[in-house]
C-alpha cells in the first residue's frame, strides 16, 4: 500500500484518536500492522533495553472477548465520571460509548505491553518504565495514519487488566499499557482544539514571568 505523503507537521497534528469513524467491516491486512510495528520499534527507550512486547489480536473470538471486558470497564468509568459540561465533552463521551459498544468488532487490536525490570512495576514514579514503550505506541499510530488506518489510544481496559491477561495468556511479568484498536478510517482529520501554549508553559521554572512566557508562546 502506498504511504500517504503527509508533511511531518500535518501527520503529527492530524493523527487523532478515532472512535466513531473506524470501518468495522473492512479487514486490515496484518502486513500493514507489522509494517507499523517495525517503525514503532525505532522509538526511543531507556538504555536501549527495549522492554516492549506487542500483542496483535485479529482472531474474532478473542476480539469479542476483549471487547466484552472493555465494555464492562467503560461502563464503570462512565458511572464514576462527573456531569458533562460542554458540547465537546458530550461528543467525546458519545465517541467513547460507540467504541465501547464496538471494540470487539474492530478488525485488529494492538496491545502495547512492557516487561519491567525485576518483573514488577516500581513504587512511586514510573516514568522510566512507561517512557520506554508509550513513545513506540505513538509511533505506531503515526505509521498507521500514514497508511490510511485509524487508531484509538485507550487504557480503559486496565480497570480489568487481569481479565485481559487471562484471555491472552500473558505471563505475570508482563504489564499492559495502551490498547490501540486499528481499522481503516473514514473522512478527513484536522488539528484538535487544545489549551493555548502560554497557559501551560513554564519558562525557567514553574513561576516564570507570565508576560515572558506568553511572548515565547
Amino acid at each position: 500500500m502506498t504511504v500517504d505523503a503527509l508533511k511531518p507537521d500535518d501527520l503529527l497534528t492530524t493523527t487523532r484518536t478515532v472512535r466513531r469513524r473506524l470501518v468495522l467491516d473492512r479487514p486490515v491486512p496484518l502486513h500493514l500492522v507489522t509494517e507499523c510495528l517495525e517503525i514503532a520499534l525505532q522509538a526511543p527507550n531507556g538504555g536501549n533495553r527495549q522492554p516492549w512486547h506487542w500483542v496483535v489480536i485479529s482472531d474474532a473470538g478473542l476480539r469479542a472477548a476483549v471487547g466484552d471486558v472493555y465494555r464492562k470497564a467503560w461502563r464503570d468509568y462512565r458511572r464514576e465520571a462527573g456531569p458533562v459540561r460542554t458540547t465537546a465533552d458530550q461528543r467525546m463521551w458519545d465517541g467513547g460509548d460507540h467504541l465501547a459498544d464496538n471494540l470487539g468488532r474492530v478488525p485488529v487490536l494492538v496491545l502495547a505491553c512492557v516487561t519491567p525490570s525485576g518483573g514488577r512495576l516500581p513504587d512511586g514514579n514510573q516514568a522510566s518504565v512507561w517512557g520506554s514503550v508509550l513513545p513506540a505506541a505513538w509511533s505506531y499510530q503515526l505509521a498507521a495514519r500514514a497508511r490510511g488506518l485509524g487508531t484509538a489510544w485507550t487504557t480503559v481496559h486496565l480497570r480489568h487488566e487481569q481479565e485481559v491477561a487471562d484471555l491472552l495468556g500473558l505471563p505475570a511479568t508482563v504489564r499492559q499499557g495502551v490498547l490501540l484498536p486499528t481499522a481503516y478510517a473514514e473522512g478527513t482529520f484536522r488539528p484538535a482544539a487544545r489549551r493555548p501554549l502560554h497557559s501551560v508553559l513554564h519558562l525557567n521554572g514553574w513561576h516564570g514571568p507570565r508576560d515572558e512566557q506568553r511572548e515565547v508562546a
